[in-house]
């Protein structure tokens, strides 16, 4: 067959889509003719496996061609030069396609549920020989070529060859094993190369590198009793008391394996039941704190390797704490190098600017009506599940997903089919990865960071909800800050800012915040909102914290607050541990430890977060606009009290009608002098008369845990 100069340059040239078609073995006739590009070369031989030889003559511009008239089989080719020296190499060009027309298919219906399986780099075996099969979708481009290490960043010898209509590019590369660092080369339609990191990359250097890496696992989990009783638990019916940091600067210089032993120590000394991170996916930039992402599937390679973070994971769950990690499908960033016109056009992102960019944030938002691109981020949700073991992903900035005119002008958005405001394939998006997560996973949180009044978030997607699991109170948490950063004289006059989230806290499935969004940009740390002198400010933190905890709804506290860190948290730096040294800061961090642990064991402050039969707000007979007070009760009648007092001033005899008559313990007090108060209380008890009418003692900016038990949990007496 005789091929066509232009044919012979592109393919030369590694600018043909399909260089399959000219390069390797084709049969031709009663023969087979075998071609390779070898350029420079003095000679080039096909030598196969055999023992047969196929003496190759040059064609043109680097590519040789041979005759072959025995079976078809394995070969390698070996290249000689004018220098004297010799190279043998396996031909990239003569191995079938490493992608199936089932994946293709679904990745072309966005159904392709483990599409990490499909797309990347993998290490494979293949006719006796060990490379990477390489595969990347790329819809617009001319011709794809992978440069790396391997071949000196010269993709000319790499070209990936198009698997049609599907968009996806393929190339098997003998030789190339774990460790090598790799990007693909795109032929835009102008005419231009641009070089772009693998979306579906496992790995990636350690920025300011930009390269993707190939990565195999080795990794063997000893979780299997943790994911065993995760599936047969609900978390919205368990403690759920969650430490939020920030890798980097909790403890500074500490990888995901040297992490293991201090985070293990100290979150299950502290009694929290899970940690969250923020983002651990590939980021260039330090500063967004993970929030801008250009590696979807490729943990930061700032702490480690994807297996590190594994064994990270790993430890916590054998140390029973669950593990959830922030998750940022909203937006990408534009970095050259990363997700942005990937093509060379608009491909991950809407091509209309009205819907395709944050102007605000500088990133670019995810076309969600696109089954690639909706495909995409579903299964990038089932990976951090299944190949990280995780028990949650909080999903960032929710609310700018739901709204076409999120943060835009009149005249800079345009309204959805029937007119509105909702971005409907966003919404569509967000109820497919929720119900596939929870399909395939039992057990897991999908968490959402909402702050509007948008209804049903964490409603079944089959009753038109959005099927997330939680949502965190923003609402809550932005009035309780208001409330408790004021001086205790005037906060009498607004108690409507404490107990308004009592109001609709059934209404949806809840997490309280008190985030690192809290204690960034200005706003201080969580003490340093507070009022008045040294020691007022550690008893309001108290009380807040502990009217937190007995409030309806999971927990979630950012690193530093826990102990009373003053500086606001920056990720340039660890948190301020020699805090600890001072003796009033290491009763606050021992009164979160024990907090905690008394949250844990009392099943009415977790059990039945979201049922609204199981509150009881409390005030009778005797109303006082500093005191909020409210019942909790479990699903066996145990019923914990929450009596709270915000003003500067201990209330010696408050008259409360609690919900059952006999004695009430007292569980927790922020003010004991073991945790730096002032040892105001009621001795351990609080004793309810017939009529359920007790007078307590109330210490100031204090809180009381009264705990009642049901008759049918307390044990007979022993008879002698």
């Amino acid at each position: 067959m005789t091929l066509s100069p232009d044919l012979l340059d592109a393919v030369a040239a590694g600018s043909h889509h399909d260089p399959h078609a000219v390069l390797g073995l084709h049969h031709e006739g009663d023969h087979w003719v075998v071609r390779a590009r070898r350029p420079l070369a003095r000679s080039v031989t096909a030598v196969f496996r055999d023992g047969s030889r196929a003496p190759m003559e040059h064609v043109r511009a680097g590519i040789w061609e041979g005759s072959h008239a025995g079976e078809p089989s394995a070969y390698t080719v070996t290249a000689t030069y004018d220098d004297g020296s010799s190279h043998t190499a396996d031909e990239a060009y003569r191995f079938a396609p490493t992608i199936g027309e089932l994946d293709l298919h679904l990745i072309g219906e966005g159904r392709h549920e483990e599409l990490w399986q499909a797309l990347g780099a993998h290490v494979r075996e293949l006719d006796g020989t060990r490379g990477t099969a390489f595969t990347v979708w790329a819809p617009h481009a001319r011709a794809v070529r992978v440069v790396g290490d391997f071949n000196s960043w010269d993709g000319q010898s790499h070209a990936m060859r198009s698997m049609g209509r599907s968009g996806v590019w393929e190339l098997f590369a003998p030789g190339v094993t774990e460790g090598s660092t790799y990007k693909f080369e795109i032929l835009t339609t102008s005419g231009a190369w641009i070089m772009k990191a693998d979306p579906m990359a496992r790995a990636a250097e350690v920025p300011p590198g930009t390269a993707s890496v190939v990565t195999e696992s080795a990794y063997r989990w000893s979780d299997d009793a943790w994911l065993t009783h995760r599936t047969k638990q609900t978390p919205l019916s368990a403690p759920m008391s969650i430490y939020e940091l920030h890798l980097g600067s909790w403890r500074a210089g500490l990888g995901y394996r040297d992490a293991a032993d201090p985070l293990i120590e100290y979150v299950t000394a502290q009694g929290f039941t899970h940690v969250e991170f923020l983002p651990l996916s590939e980021h260039p930039f330090g500063g967004s704190w993970g929030y801008q992402v250009s590696g979807y599937y490729a943990p930061t390679s700032r702490f480690g390797s994807p297996d590190d973070l594994r064994y990270l994971i790993d430890r916590l769950h054998q140390a029973g704490i669950g593990v959830v990690m922030d998750w940022v499908p909203g937006h990408f960033p534009k970095d050259s190098f990363a997700l942005g016109r990937f093509d060379g056009q608009a491909l991950y992102e809407h091509p209309d600017p009205r819907r395709g960019e944050h102007r605000d944030w500088g990133t670019y938002i995810f076309d969600y009506g696109r089954n690639e691109v909706r495909n995409f981020l579903v299964a990038n949700a089932l990976y951090w599940f299944d190949q990280f073991h995780v028990d949650g992903l909080r999903v960032d900035a929710v609310a700018s997903m739901l709204y076409l005119d999120y943060s835009r002008e009149a005249g800079e958005w345009e309204p959805n089919i029937h007119g509105g405001r909702e971005n409907l394939e966003a919404i569509q998006f967000l109820q497919e990865v929720n119900a596939t997560s929870y399909k395939r996973f039992p057990g897991i949180a999908m968490i959402a960071e909402e702050s509007t009044s948008f209804p049903g978030v964490t409603a079944p997607t089959d009753h038109a909800g959005l099927g997330f699991g939680f949502k965190w109170n923003m609402g809550w948490m932005n009035d309780s800050l208001e409330y408790i950063k004021r001086d205790p004289m005037y906060r009498s006059h607004h108690e409507g800012e404490l107990s308004f989230s009592f109001v609709y806290a059934f209404s949806e499935n809840y997490i309280l915040p008190i985030s690192h969004d809290e204690v960034v940009h200005g706003k201080g740390s969580l003490i340093g909102r507070m009022p008045g002198d040294h020691w007022q400010k550690l008893a309001n933190v108290r009380a807040y914290l502990a009217y937190m905890w007995g409030h309806p709804g999971k927990k979630l506290l950012f690193m530093g607050q826990e102990f009373g860190q003053m500086a606001e948290w920056s990720e340039q730096r660890s948190l301020d541990w020699w805090m600890l040294e001072q003796p009033a800061h290491a009763q606050l961090h021992a009164f979160v430890a024990t907090m905690n642990a008394t949250y844990r064991e009392h099943a009415p402050l977790w059990a039945r977060d979201s049922d609204g039969a199981a509150f009881t707000r409390l005030g009778a007979p005797e109303w006082n606009p500093n005191v909020i007070a409210f019942a909790r009760r479990d699903w066996h009648g145990n019923t914990v009290v929450v009596v709270c007092n915000f003003a500067g001033n201990p209330i010696n005899r408050l008259t409360l009608a609690l919900p059952e008559p006999g004695a009430w313990h007292e569980i927790l007090n922020s003010d004991a002098e073991s945790f730096g108060g002032s040892g105001v209380g009621n001795l351990g008890m609080v004793h309810a008369d017939a009529d359920g009418i007790a007078h307590l003692t109330v210490p100031p900016l204090g809180v009381l845990w009264l705990h009642h038990r049901s008759p049918a949990h307390i044990p007979s007496p022993t008879r002698g």
